[in-house]
């Protein structure tokens, strides 16, 4: 039996229905290809609802679940114009670089639907600028900040604020955007860094903000740019190394639930952040459609917005998708063509956790081409499943291909236990060129101690 199988066979298909279509009757097009598409693509292709998975660029992972395009994620034209000649009925978009550059407009203009926001209303991912304005038109509790191009006034304004200070590229940068300083001489290097052209574009501008204290987790909501239906909420490790030391990355790891992210934070981050953002978007005549990721701090029961992501987090979405029970693919599809009300989804009482096994070196420079072993083991371990980022097929061999490599997730009654079934299946890898924290999930098992 082929991996993807038995990933599939742990989550048996739910019944559903998708507009008029009759069961197994519904193509996706899913753009992607690291971990976060890996877990869509798994989970879609558990829907009775699905007839054809393609994907664009798909990886080695998700190429047993579907058809393998010949082009990639930046190729809008050419996913815009494959998914109106074939009929496309869904493109479901993983990363936030498609949709920052139009892609939902594009397929908009053929009339497919897409489950992703616009490029006007992703600019809350792709512009810190604008998601600040919105957040303050709306009237989000968010940090107070300052908006720069020129390195005087932002150093400027550095000595009007009291360390640590907070500095980040306006633009996508990948994750790595943001630098936390605690000097104000460290601040004065990020300014000169990143307006000196460190991310290209992305740092044309760059925002500076208070620092603001608290324990942070991430809360997700789908909404068709009216109704919203609340998923559920994850806590992530952004620095590289143990004790949240080292540089920042794209995330080392996750579990859900996150402890700090109470009923009454959850009552809360909907009435003061969600609604109102949605609200205050579709105002502007830009409505938000698809999935947004709020990234919040949170003190005393308050939570506070960071940023807003226009798309699923990543590893965030790998152990969401783990603890989703029902069918995915229709709530998808009534999002992308406006007809959320109603719609529900059903969640795990259990817990999910997710351990990154990154390449030596990342989030700097690393190498390519190092065999992993043993992630079929992994996956035949007791609530493990290991999903597939930077990863390559060569041969029958998995090599490495990227800095963050494999997700491996695991389910558990409980955090503890999913934790450590998830280093379970980490011990189960051989891949010596390999690196992973060996604390994730440590302030919620903190709490539980």
């Amino acid at each position: 039996m082929l991996i993807a199988e038995k990933l599939i066979a742990k989550a048996p298909p739910l019944k559903a229905t998708l507009r008029n279509k009759e069961i197994g009757q519904v193509k996706v097009l899913l753009v992607g290809g690291g971990g976060r598409e890996h877990a869509l693509g798994w989970k879609i292709a558990q829907s009775p609802e699905l007839s054809k998975l393609y994907l664009a660029p798909g990886s080695a992972g998700l190429n047993r679940l579907g058809e393998k395009l010949s082009f990639g994620d930046g190729e809008l034209q050419a996913i815009a114009g494959f998914a109106a000649e074939n009929a496309v009925d869904l493109v479901v978009v993983g990363p936030e670089a498609p949709l920052a550059a139009g892609l939902a407009d594009l397929l908009a203009a053929k009339n497919v639907p897409c489950f992703g926001p616009s490029k006007a209303a992703a600019q809350l991912e792709s512009s810190k600028s604008f998601m600040k304005d919105v957040a303050s038109e709306a009237g989000a509790p968010t940090a107070r900040f300052g908006r720069f191009t020129e390195i005087a006034p932002a150093k400027a304004f550095l000595r009007n604020e009291t360390a640590p200070y907070v500095i980040k590229a306006d633009g996508l940068a990948a994750g790595k955007g943001v630098v936390i300083a605690e000097t104000l001489k460290d601040a004065d290097a990020a300014v000169e860094d990143m307006l000196g052209g460190r991310f290209g574009a992305a740092s044309a501008a760059i925002v500076i903000e208070e620092f603001m204290r608290g324990e942070e987790a991430s809360f997700f909501a789908i909404t068709d740019g009216e109704t919203i239906l609340p998923l559920i909420d994850a806590q992530d490790h952004k620095r590289a190394y143990d004790g949240d030391q080292g540089p920042n990355t794209g995330g080392m790891g996750a579990y859900s639930p996150a402890p700090v992210f109470t009923d009454k934070v959850r009552e809360r981050t909907m009435k003061e952040i969600i609604e109102p953002v949605v609200a205050e978007m579709k105002k502007r005549g830009t409505p938000y459609t698809g999935v947004l990721y709020a990234g919040l701090m949170i003190e005393n029961e308050q939570p506070r917005l960071v940023e807003f992501n226009a798309r699923f987090g990543d590893p965030e979405c790998q152990i969401l998708m783990r603890r989703l029970k029902s069918d995915l693919l229709p709530v998808l599809y009534k999002a992308a063509t406006g007809k959320l009300k109603g719609a529900t989804l059903d969640w795990s009482d259990e817990a999910a956790a997710l351990v990154v096994m990154a390449a030596d070196g990342y989030p700097g420079a690393y190498k390519k081409g190092s065999e992993i072993k043993g992630v079929e083991a992994a996956n035949a371990l007791p609530g493990v499943v290991v999903f597939q980022a930077g990863v390559k097929e060569e041969n029958g061999r998995l090599l490495a291909n990227g800095g963050r490599v494999l997700n491996v997730t695991a389910m558990g009654k409980d955090i503890r236990e999913a934790v450590e079934r998830a280093y379970a299946g980490v011990e189960a890898i051989d891949w010596p060129e390999g690196f992973y924290r060996k604390d994730i999930g440590w302030r919620a098992l903190e709490r539980d101690a």
